[in-house]
């Protein structure tokens, strides 16, 4: 069995022109936030790669984290001319609803969101088949959140053909979960 490695070992430099975000990032930066990540870069330079999944049929590099770095590097045309247009990424290979996921742990473990994306999401990974254990589990929401989430959508379809029931925290999830 090989030894897990993790992405950032694989940090490469690529066109910020072949790199497009993703559309359920629930984050926001506010605008002074946002100069001040644009300075950071700037004194500092990148520090941090983005993480993207590379679909090899177009060609590009979604994000999953990083938007706003990538942002940076799009509108501040001194950044964009030092780096030569090159945004550095690691690459994770997951399909979209652990994608999502991602996103959202990377997100939550530096900040607040949006609640509407929020809603958004946990309606698209509901549709998406996945449970609300799971839902819980992967972007790190409690049964009580999960449950606001849910109702602050207005989205009948959530709790359509189903019955809706949040696990109790006590049961430990499966691992398929």
């Amino acid at each position: 069995m090989s030894e897990y490695l993790s992405p950032v070992y694989a940090v490469k430099a690529v066109p910020v022109e072949k790199v497009v975000a993703n559309d359920y990032n629930p984050n926001i930066v506010a605008p002074p936030e946002m100069r001040l990540l644009e300075l950071s870069i700037w004194e500092d330079g990148f520090t941090m790669p983005c993480v993207c999944y590379y679909d090899s049929e177009a060609d590009q590099y979604i994000l999953v984290d990083g938007y706003h770095r990538y942002s940076v590097l799009k509108t501040s045309q001194r950044i964009y001319q030092r780096e030569k247009g090159l945004l550095p990424v690691v690459v994770i290979n997951k399909e979209l609803s652990n994608r999502m996921a991602s996103t959202i742990r990377h997100n939550r473990a530096r900040g607040t969101h949006n609640i509407e994306l929020m809603c958004h999401i946990v309606a698209e990974l509901d549709k998406a088949g996945m449970s609300d254990r799971w839902i819980m589990k992967n972007i790190g929401m409690d049964r009580d959140e999960l449950l606001r989430l849910k109702q602050i959508s207005g989205l009948a379809s959530l709790f359509s053909d189903k019955e809706f029931s949040i696990p109790n925290p006590v049961e430990e999830p499966t691992p398929e979960e």
